[in-house]
């Protein structure tokens, strides 16, 4: 097929075309060492457009095709990495680009060059543009199939190198005597920011070596070895495995990622983290101040009223408080809902060893805000309750259950009290204003209260 594409679409020469076919031959290789797609495309003749005129699919992952596109046009708005390179002969790494059957994917491409240094294809690699996200999150380091990419590399070592070029680690690859017989374009550029003057190759190993780790030793046990080394300014991580030579003579082959810039990432975060959570705990001891000096204040004043809308400030200053002690002990911005409410209830408690306060359901993260909010409004039926409903009475009962749903989650809130007139005095108590006006315009919610003689029940949702 690539022969008669070419004779068809090209203004190759017979030499060239048997290049490409002898490229060809290691395509399969190629897609499994790198787990993608790979295609070669050539330039039509007269146009600036190219044909794919040869694939290849991983046997051992899932390919971005259903159907083979030997054949189809690649256009330059959709693939302007293959464009690129076909016509600067510069290559390019993980650029998007549209495949014939509309996924978005990312490309790197490499030049095909014939013995006079002209370009006649260009060699492509495709992988699903979701895997960044992947790379970024679990920071995978190497290939799951080791023994597949060892046994491509020793192969072909001595053939074409360039596809090779392809994969973002470094590659040494060592004989039976510990002397690197091939290295990839990344292992002789990081060698060469490592102070290296000559090429790898033809080096001895325990010169090469970032570690301790011996090259007897890896023969002798023949199980892959991992590590990570800080040399001069960068975090390496290093895999070494074994390799079997075809006279039955073991070598070894080292890869070698870079890892400096993800290093850096964790450090920043957890810098970041320390500091954010030292924030929140000047932020919390700062509230329990102003709580301490209230409640110092609250002892002077003799007016009842006035000791109780002391005590239900406080108690509005420890509910903010407590969101601030959680993300104080995990320095992100998000906290556990039910650890949050079990403070709350903690605290009222603490005033009331009488009443039972019961609290159950599910626990799960919040942003501080709502979390924040809804401390407040659970404090404040809380407060409501105690203050009214259980007045000359020396014990009660309340419940309180958190369920998470897909969307909206709810709280449900239930007490044996004498109750009260709903219709009466909601527009007359504070603390059911306060309640309402924060399911609504903070949780973006909505609440229902219910009271009769038997207790009261309410029940919020607000939005996850």
């Amino acid at each position: 097929m690539l022969n008669e594409l070419c004779k068809k679409n090209t203004d190759l020469s017979k030499e060239d075309i048997d290049s490409l076919k002898d490229m060809e031959k290691h395509l399969n290789n190629i897609s499994d060492l790198t787990k993608s797609d790979i295609f070669i495309d050539c330039l039509i003749r007269n146009s600036d457009t190219a044909i794919v005129v040869a694939e290849a699919k991983p046997s051992n992952y899932s390919s971005l095709y259903k159907n083979p596109v030997v054949g189809q046009l690649a256009l330059r708005e959709n693939e302007p990495a293959v464009l690129r390179t076909l016509e600067t002969g510069m290559g390019t790494t993980d650029l998007k680009g549209v495949t014939q059957e509309n996924i978005v994917v990312k490309q790197s491409t490499v030049p095909i060059k014939n013995n006079s240094g002209k370009i006649i294809g260009v060699l492509i690699m495709e992988k699903d543009i979701t895997e960044d996200v992947s790379k970024n999150r679990n920071m995978e380091i190497l290939s799951e199939t080791t023994e597949q990419l060892t046994e491509t590399l020793i192969s072909l070592k001595d053939e074409n190198t360039v596809p090779y070029n392809l994969i973002n680690d470094a590659i040494v690859v060592f004989d039976e005597q510990g002397i690197a017989t091939y290295a990839n374009y990344y292992a002789e550029e990081l060698y060469k920011k490592l102070g290296y003057k000559d090429k790898i190759v033809g080096i001895k190993f325990h010169n090469l070596v970032l570690n301790e780790t011996k090259f007897d030793e890896i023969i002798k046990d023949k199980k892959p070895i991992e590590s990570e080394s800080n040399i001069s300014c960068f975090s390496l991580h290093i895999k070494y495995a074994v390799t079997k030579n075809s006279h039955n003579s073991y070598g070894v082959i080292m890869l070698i990622k870079d890892i400096t810039d993800i290093k850096q990432k964790e450090k920043e975060i957890i810098l970041k983290a320390v500091a954010i959570r030292e924030i929140h705990h000047r932020v919390k001891n700062n509230l329990q101040t102003i709580a301490s000096i209230l409640r110092l204040q609250s002892r002077r004043i003799k007016d009842e009223e006035a000791k109780i809308a002391f005590e239900e400030s406080i108690n509005r200053i420890l509910s903010i408080s407590a969101t601030h002690e959680a993300l104080s002990q995990n320095g992100i911005d998000d906290v556990d809902i039910k650890t949050i409410l079990s403070k709350v209830r903690d605290n009222a408690v603490q005033c009331n060893k009488n009443i039972n306060i019961k609290l159950t359901g599910d626990s799960f993260p919040l942003n501080s805000d709502k979390a924040t909010s809804i401390a407040i409004v659970l404090n404040e039926l809380i407060e409501n309750s105690l203050k009214h409903a259980f007045k000359e009475r020396s014990t009660g009962n309340i419940e309180i259950t958190i369920k998470k749903g897909t969307i909206y989650s709810n709280i449900y809130f239930m007490d044996n009290g004498r109750g009260f007139d709903v219709n009466l005095v909601q527009s007359e108590r504070l603390g059911l204003h306060i309640v309402k006006s924060m399911v609504k315009d903070k949780l973006s919610g909505d609440i229902s209260i219910e009271s009769n003689e038997n207790g009261t029940k309410v029940l919020f949702y607000f939005k996850n």
